[in-house]
């Protein structure tokens, strides 16, 4: 009897398919774990608060770091998702020959809300592997932050969770202090 097999896609397989159309005009997806998934459409409070990260993390900068918004970072050969938000090392050439690499991202922040068990359950892990130092994850169902620090090949050994009254700041930046309601009010 033949065995079942899951065929992973590869970065390059990923972007073959959509320089081919495979994928349909302006779809949303991302490739993690060789599996392409496609993205949920964002509502307005989703996306004001990635508006929000940016707008205030940088202005924060002073040059120490880039943000990012929803772009791509290489993972690995079989993952390249596009995470809602990040600081990175500031590079000459802004990123234009190449994404994002796990060693050059300084934070990166998942905004969830309908994707919340997907982002712990699949993107945490993943971005553990990779040896992403901080994720948080802006919890919109919770009104909450969980910040990932301490990774490793499953995981992260060390979760906190920030609430409204609380301040955070990403470890890299112990001096970007940013009140937990600010980041989410509505």
């Amino acid at each position: 009897m033949p065995v079942q097999t899951e065929h992973r896609f590869n970065v390059k397989e990923y972007y073959r398919m959509a320089e081919t159309a495979v994928f349909r005009p302006g779809a949303r997806m991302e490739l993690l774990n060789g599996r392409i998934i496609d993205m949920s459409p964002t509502g307005p409070f989703h996306s004001g608060l990635v508006k929000r990260l940016n707008r205030i993390y940088t202005q924060l900068s002073q040059g120490r770091w880039q943000a990012s918004v929803q772009d791509p970072l290489r993972l690995d050969d079989h993952s390249e998702p596009e995470p809602d938000f990040m600081l990175l090392k500031p590079s000459p050439d802004d990123y234009t020959s190449r994404h994002p690499q796990p060693e050059e991202v300084l934070l990166l922040v998942e905004v969830s809300d309908s994707t919340l068990g997907y982002d712990r359950e699949e993107k945490i892990p993943a971005y553990g592997r990779a040896g992403i130092g901080e994720v948080w994850i802006v919890n919109l169902t919770d009104a909450s932050i969980e910040i990932y620090r301490d990774p490793y090949f499953t995981g992260y050994g060390s979760k906190t969770v920030l609430r409204a009254g609380d301040q955070v700041a990403p470890q890299a930046f112990p001096d970007a202090i940013v009140a937990v309601a600010e980041l989410l009010k509505r």
